[in-house]
């Protein structure tokens, strides 16, 4: 495998996830709601990654060790990110909450440390606090957001990276029991959507499919979709060129999250999250494992929207 195709297939990958942000703005915009969507994304998630695991003849692990890991990947990877991505969708522009997705490692790191599954290092600790000042620009300043009520949006922002931080470490710590990404994904939205739908009976947000289907229900097919096949696509990118490597689609989510809204959404930005933007991209160099020490990858989680799965090597738990 060259070197070219390695990066040209990280660039599609990240691309493709990149798109899903604005399409997350039409499925919001389209009267939907965050546990209603959870739940049918993983109904497509189901079907796409039951097919692909009936194909390869690859069995579903259900002993009671496995069934924990699903449930807390659907709760932590899914269900609590989920909801709170898309309530922040609601009031904040698209590409702007793709910049706080982004903050996932700096918040993971510290969880890392606390549970000894990282060893503190003071350039990644600048790495954090970078992340730190990329919020403030976001916050503080007055003309940073175009209508200062949508503050209100913002701790929903910052509650789905901490979710899946706490994914990342926590399913770091408990390691994955034999289970490969796949096994563990389609586990989890299985188990999904049993666990959401109280959430979605309680909240009100059930949706009801309708044919033909308009903008908002086709952008939540196709955005399950590409959250399924490039999930696949960035697990062969891990087998081939390794996590660290793999994990550089942080970067190429994260931008073309923001360029996708400014050509699909016709959104806008001040100078405040652009800077933002070049500060928080700087902490996530910082953060990131060291190539020495590949094995870390795991904790560069990302916003999958059906489970945020660390690829890595289980560290004997």
């Amino acid at each position: 495998m060259t070197s070219r195709m390695l990066f040209a297939a990280l660039f599609v990958i990240g691309a493709a996830w990149g798109l899903t942000t604005p399409l997350s703005k039409y499925i919001v915009l389209g009267g939907y709601r965050h546990f209603g969507i959870v739940f049918w994304q993983q109904v497509v998630a189901v079907a796409v990654l039951g097919f692909w695991l009936i194909v390869a003849r690859r069995p579903v692990p259900l002993s009671p060790g496995s069934l924990a890991r699903y449930a807390f990947i659907a709760m932590f990877g899914t269900i609590l990110p989920g909801a709170a991505f898309y309530t922040a969708q609601e009031g904040l522009p698209a590409g702007l909450v793709a910049l706080f997705i982004a903050l996932v490692p700096m918040f993971a790191l510290p969880l890392a440390i606390g549970l000894r599954l990282e060893r503190p290092e003071p350039l990644r600790f600048l790495g954090i606090l970078a992340g730190l000042a990329g919020i403030a620009m976001i916050i503080l300043p007055e003309a940073s957001l175009p209508d200062r009520a949508a503050l209100v949006f913002v701790p929903f922002a910052l509650a789905a990276p901490v979710f899946y931080a706490a994914e990342a470490t926590g399913l770091g710590r408990l390691g994955t029991d034999g289970l490969d990404p796949v096994q563990l994904l389609f586990g989890a939205s299985f188990i999904g959507l049993v666990l959401v739908l109280p959430f979605v009976w309680a909240s009100g947000s059930w949706i009801t499919p309708s044919f033909p289907m308009g903008r908002a229900g086709a952008s939540l097919v196709v955005t399950a979709l590409i959250h399924a096949v490039a999930y696949s696509g960035y697990v062969w990118i891990v087998g081939h060129g390794g996590a660290v490597f793999a994990a550089q689609v942080s970067y190429i989510i994260t931008g073309t999250g923001i360029l996708w809204s400014v050509a699909i959404l016709g959104e806008r930005y001040s100078l405040w999250i652009w800077g933002a933007l070049g500060i928080v991209f700087a902490g996530l160099f910082l953060v990131q494992p060291r190539p020495a020490r590949s094995g870390d990858g795991s904790l560069l989680a990302l916003p999958l929207g059906e489970g945020n799965i660390p690829i890595h090597e289980p560290k004997g738990h």
